[in-house]
């Protein structure tokens, strides 16, 4: 009788992203400065309060391998975030890609921003023959299922929002502030202010108590702005309890009292 190994896991016999090329010469055209900005906004206020730091991936314009059997496939998006995965690749190196296989997990949310070049592509209008990779819309909506994908037009401002339900995307209405990722713990609306210089509508991550999550630049601005009231506060303190002090002596002297030193 002939004796069978197991086969071996996914794991071990399929390509790994040191297998995988990261970036394409042929790809054609380079981000613009916006599609630079804006993932990086996105990427330094994505704080999910319930995942530790080290717990947390976000990544922008980098390829995304999703699909086993065609290992060379991947889309890149322009930004995305995964929750409950290390920070670094096996707790040790920088990300040359994401490959699904190999990490187990799927993004929980995806960004796209809208040019006229890629929107058929991101809102799934385009067409594609069976033995073509499927467009954007497909591999987030069927094959890696995000929960939440998210398409912004910073040409018309508008911003769409949808969630997986019942295997499909379903259109999702913000309200005022834009719209809540339950399992996140945070919401993603458009900001109306200045991000390295420029002024204008922004995706940004808000809180439970729907306060703009600020940028570590803002948080160091808002701790030197504490600090500087709190020293004030310190200051005012002392001047009054030396005005009191003053007070009391001038009030000892008079009664014919040398208030003593101290």
């Amino acid at each position: 009788m002939i004796q069978t190994s197991p086969p071996l896991p996914p794991q071990q016999v399929l390509p790994t992203m040191y297998d995988l090329p990261s970036e394409d010469p042929e790809e054609p055209g380079l981000p613009d400065e916006f599609h630079l900005l804006q993932p990086e906004l996105l990427r330094v206020t994505f704080r999910p309060p319930t995942y530790a730091a080290d717990m947390v991936f976000t990544a922008s314009d980098l390829n995304l391998y999703y699909d086993p059997r065609h290992t060379q496939w991947y889309k890149r998006p322009d930004w995305f975030g995964v929750l409950g995965v290390p920070r670094l690749y096996e707790g040790r190196d920088l990300r040359l890609s994401y490959v699904t296989w190999q990490e187990g997990t799927s993004p929980f949310v995806a960004v796209e921003l809208l040019s006229p070049g890629t929107e058929k592509e991101d809102l799934g209008r385009s067409l594609r023959d069976a033995s073509q990779p499927p467009n954007k819309w497909t591999v987030y909506e069927q094959i890696l299922r995000i929960p939440y994908y998210f398409v912004f037009n910073r040409y018309s401002d508008e911003l769409q929002a949808f969630g997986l339900t019942m295997n499909e995307y379903q259109p999702l209405q913000p309200d005022s502030m834009g719209v809540w990722l339950k399992e996140a713990e945070l919401g993603l609306g458009l900001w109306q202010g200045i991000y390295q210089g420029v002024e204008r509508l922004w995706l940004r991550w808000y809180d439970r108590d729907r306060q703009w999550l600020p940028t570590p630049t803002e948080l160091g601005s808002q701790q030197a702005e504490a600090e500087k009231q709190r020293a004030e506060f310190a200051s005012q303190r002392a001047e009054q309890e030396k005005q009191r002090a003053d007070r009391l002596a001038a009030q000892l002297r008079a009664l014919g009292v040398e208030p003593e030193d101290g």
